[in-house]
């Protein structure tokens, strides 16, 4: 026998766990009914009958089913609002208010709220095929980071603010590629283009009141189409030509002009000290003849005679040798003033080298030897006119 069966008679089977003896399950419906009474008591309804008649109208499990419910749904209106995000509340599909971080309440069904993360850095990407300025071909990669800076405006001004954004960009840089040139686009000009794209493009992202803030913009890539890669890449190599040798022409220029300046500074310096040079002497000689004519003019003969001498010493001076033309005959005689000095000065060393001393007892000797030719000329022409 089964432990739900019945134990027959009045007799309390081990197994009836209804304690019972010819008790069976308990009905479903008639445990509802005794709670219905009770309710019904408790809140004043009327109760119903026991045959399984009509009864009164369930108003207690109405209302229990009520405030049930009302506690579900305003358990339902809790939210937690995070230290990065805020929250844009909608009461029936217009603005209400914008919820800082922290524990919030609105009402499930009337509001309807919409969390916005303030703080993540979100990123983008896009590659436009474009004219430049000189009317070339370039394309271009972008890419940019921004962030949510009102999210009441990124929910409820745009419709989709983040597709505003690809457009927006999309101007910004064909704005910007179109008045750059092409040699900048794809040299050193991209930091610049990349600049000028950010501001242009939040410029129209205010304008559209998106509620996006842009914080960076850079150019990854710029490059001619794939279709006159091969031509650039010449025209590339040619430019790198030119600038070789406009660097190996610098680099000449840089040798050669400083060492032409110098010459052209010694030159010029050579130049000043030969006219100081000059001027000096100009002035010294015109000082010593000055000084000559007064002591000329206290003993002419003296002066006169040392002149002489001093002409005739800068002569010997200059020369080794000196021819003499003897007065009364045909023949010339000859002076050896090297060997001659060479005897006077055997323990000098070098040439014939005279010292004022020499030259005056060389003078003094052909001076001499001319005298004693003289005398010899004339008492032989006085013999002849005997």
């Amino acid at each position: 026998m089964a432990w739900n069966e019945p134990g027959g008679g009045n007799n309390k089977g081990p197994n009836d766990p209804w304690g019972g003896g010819n008790q069976g399950p308990p009905d479903l419906d008639e445990a509802l009914k005794k709670l219905q009474e009770k309710l019904g008591g408790m809140f004043g309804g009327g109760s119903s009958s026991r045959g399984g008649g009509s009864g009164g109208f369930p108003w207690a499990a109405m209302v229990i089913v009520a405030v049930v419910g009302l506690l579900l749904w305003g358990l339902l209106g809790f939210y937690q609002v995070d230290q990065q995000e805020r929250a844009v509340v909608l009461r029936f599909g217009k603005y209400h208010d914008t919820r800082q971080p922290g524990l919030r309440w609105n009402p499930p069904g009337i509001d309807e709220v919409i969390k916005i993360n303030t703080t993540k850095v979100r990123a983008s990407t896009l590659s436009e095929t474009m004219l430049t300025q000189d009317e070339n071909i370039v394309e271009v990669k972008l890419s940019l980071q921004y962030v949510i800076d009102d999210p009441t405006r990124f929910v409820l001004k745009v419709r989709d603010p983040e597709r505003s954004l690809q457009h927006a960009a999309q101007s910004a840089l064909r704005h910007v590629v179109g008045g750059t040139s092409m040699d900048l686009v794809l040299t050193e000009g991209r930091a610049k283009i990349g600049i000028d794209v950010k501001q242009r493009l939040q410029e129209y992202l205010n304008l559209y009141e998106t509620g996006i803030l842009v914080s960076t913009v850079n150019v990854d890539d710029s490059k001619p189409p794939s279709q006159v890669e091969a031509a650039f890449n010449d025209v590339i190599k040619a430019r790198e030509d030119e600038e070789r040798v406009k660097n190996e022409a610098q680099a000449y220029a840089n040798a050669v002009v400083p060492e032409a300046r110098g010459q052209a500074q010694r030159q010029v310096e050579e130049a000043s000290a030969y006219k100081e040079q000059v001027i000096a002497n100009a002035e010294g000689e015109a000082d010593r003849f000055n000084k000559l004519l007064t002591e000329y003019q206290k003993a002419p003969e003296v002066t006169r005679e040392r002149l002489y001498l001093d002409a005739v010493q800068g002569v010997y001076t200059n020369t080794s040798k000196v021819m003499v033309d003897v007065e009364g005959g045909n023949n010339m005689m000859y002076l050896p003033l090297d060997k001659l000095a060479e005897q006077s000065q055997s323990r000098s060393a070098g040439g014939a080298t005279i010292d004022s001393a020499t030259l005056r007892e060389l003078t003094n000797q052909v001076t001499e030897q001319l005298r004693r030719d003289a005398a010899a000329a004339g008492s032989s022409s006085r013999r002849g006119g005997r």
